[in-house]
């Protein structure tokens, strides 16, 4: 009996204690639900980090044997081309060599063969001296003749101006004009005078031939025999001429030409231009600089009535309007 009523005593202070601590713990309460908050973030957040590293590890394992493999693979490839690309240079080395030796071979003993082309050239070096021979004798041939036919026409002329002048003739009783008393002997003339025969008529003497030997002192030259008897030098061949002349016509270009083609050219240069032109339009930079601005004409290159050159204007000729009442000297 006594402790229930020491305990009823204390009921009041046990409430009061019990209101106390609801108080003390209500205002605690939020402070330790935070920090058990963060308790829990951070162990879960420990535990979470501790999980993502142990992905990543086996991440970065998984990526570390699969890069290797790759990279193995790679450089097996790359080695197996570089072996390829190496064996192919040296066969093509050894295929260059091999045709090198050849065709050396080949050019050495069939197409520059040093002794055919040294027997070649003796051979051609001797063809070109007999030739040269052959047409030094024809040159020398056809100058004689044409010196010979100098002579002969020279002799003809001086022949025919005899017959024309034999009325110049000396005579026993009076010396002719060619035979000088003054003289120690008659001139050619006066001897050619003697040997020729006057003309018969008045009209204009008929021309003779060219073979034909006058009167006089070349008439005793005997003409030398031909060098050769068929002509010598660079002719073609009688076979090669009967064709150039028998050969069929061949149209000149005027003929085969069509009366068109420059203006068919020209159509066909401006549809090739503007097949690999980019734009229609050309660059013109300079055309519309000053599309405002008058063209302005050059005093010495241009006048109202047409276009002079250069140096033949001048101011009176241009500005007669300043000149109104004064007195112009043109």
């Amino acid at each position: 009996m006594a402790r229930l009523v020491k305990f009823y005593g204390q009921v009041e202070s046990l409430k009061e204690q019990y209101l106390i601590r609801n108080r003390n713990a209500e205002e605690n309460r939020l402070r330790e639900n935070a920090a058990a908050v963060k308790i829990q973030s951070c162990f879960r957040g420990c535990q979470v980090r501790a999980f993502l590293s142990h992905l990543h590890r086996n991440a970065t394992v998984i990526q570390k044997t699969w890069r290797a493999f790759s990279a193995r693979q790679y450089f097996r490839q790359r080695v197996k081309t570089a072996y390829f690309l190496m064996k192919m240079n040296f066969y093509n080395k050894m295929a260059v060599k091999i045709q090198q030796r050849w065709r050396g071979y080949y050019i050495r003993t069939y197409v520059h063969n040093y002794y055919e082309r040294k027997r070649y050239l003796e051979a051609l070096a001797k063809k070109n001296e007999q030739v040269r021979k052959e047409l030094e004798e024809l040159a020398e041939h056809q100058k004689k003749e044409r010196e010979r036919i100098a002579m002969e026409r020279e002799e003809q002329e001086k022949y025919m101006q005899a017959q024309r002048l034999h009325f110049l003739l000396s005579t026993k009783q009076r010396p002719g004009v060619f035979n000088s008393p003054f003289r120690p002997e008659p001139d050619e003339m006066e001897l050619r005078l003697r040997t020729v025969k006057p003309l018969q008529t008045r009209s204009a003497p008929k021309e003779t031939a060219t073979n034909q030997q006058p009167s006089g002192f070349l008439s005793s030259i005997e003409r030398l025999p031909p060098i050769h008897k068929t002509p010598q030098g660079p002719f073609r061949a009688a076979a090669e001429v009967q064709r150039q002349r028998q050969r069929p016509l061949e149209p000149s270009l005027r003929v085969a030409t069509s009366i068109t083609a420059l203006e068919e050219a020209r159509e066909e240069l401006r549809r090739l231009e503007w097949r690999t032109r980019l734009i229609d339009q050309p660059f013109l930079p300079f055309s519309k600089a000053h599309p405002n601005k008058e063209y302005e004409a050059f005093l010495r290159t241009h006048s109202p009535y047409q276009q002079t050159a250069y140096g033949t204007k001048y101011f009176r000729e241009e500005d007669r309007t300043h000149l109104q009442g004064k007195k112009v000297r043109l």
